[in-house]
């Protein structure tokens, strides 16, 4: 699995760098400096996921995180940043990334969250996620909730509910006492009648829609 390094710091990426070179899976292909470079360098380069800074020069991350999510059959994107709560993190969940990741992540979870990235899950924990939602979504009237997911089966809205709450599909489907698989139909269901790209997609619909609440 192929992956690009984008950030200003040469130190963050060597250190990005020097734990991703230890696994036999993961190979890292190119290190951009700025936001321009990233968008090159990964047409250039196909990766299978870029890990993104936010704050950088010439071109700011969610700036290419747009561009390169614009093009057929882009790599997954994990945004960096250094903040709890950031806008421009919030901003790029939105544009299509596949979740955030701090600067200051343990290597496991670095590791971790590339290869859950790269198969489709979300990189967003609880914490993380009731941080963003509740910094910069506004909770709408409840009809507005209705609306959004009448044609939502009721299990489906169920799923909708623990997936905004960062559970994965084996909690998932503990919790509801379901296989594994049927968790995964129900996501792939309500992404296709909602017209969502992925499970981060779901969460910020979730939050904005008024299904899930910050604090619950």
């Amino acid at each position: 699995m192929r992956v690009l390094l984008a950030d200003d710091q040469q130190l963050v990426r060597a250190g990005f760098r020097s734990i991703l070179k230890h696994e036999p899976d993961l190979e890292v292909v190119g290190e951009a400096s700025n936001g321009a470079e990233a968008v090159r360098m990964a047409e250039e380069l196909s990766p299978d996921v870029v890990l993104m800074d936010i704050r950088m020069p010439v071109m700011d991350g969610l700036t290419a995180t747009r561009h390169i999510l614009s093009r057929p059959r882009p790599p997954v994107i994990i945004v960096l940043t250094t903040f709890d709560a950031d806008e421009f993190v919030y901003r790029a969940l939105r544009e299509g990334a596949a979740g955030f990741l701090l600067k200051d992540t343990s290597p496991e979870e670095l590791v971790a969250s590339v290869r859950a990235a790269i198969a489709g899950d979300q990189i967003l924990s609880p914490r993380i996620t009731r941080l963003l939602i509740s910094s910069f979504v506004a909770t709408p009237p409840p009809e507005d909730a209705a609306r959004a997911t009448a044609q939502l089966s009721e299990r489906e809205r169920e799923v909708m509910g623990l997936v905004a709450h960062g559970r994965s599909n084996s909690d998932i489907a503990r919790e509801l006492f379901i296989a594994e698989t049927t968790v995964k139909t129900h996501v792939a269901r309500l992404l296709q009648k909602l017209g969502l790209r992925d499970r981060v997609q779901v969460v910020v619909f979730a939050y904005e829609h008024g299904l899930v609440r910050p604090g619950e």
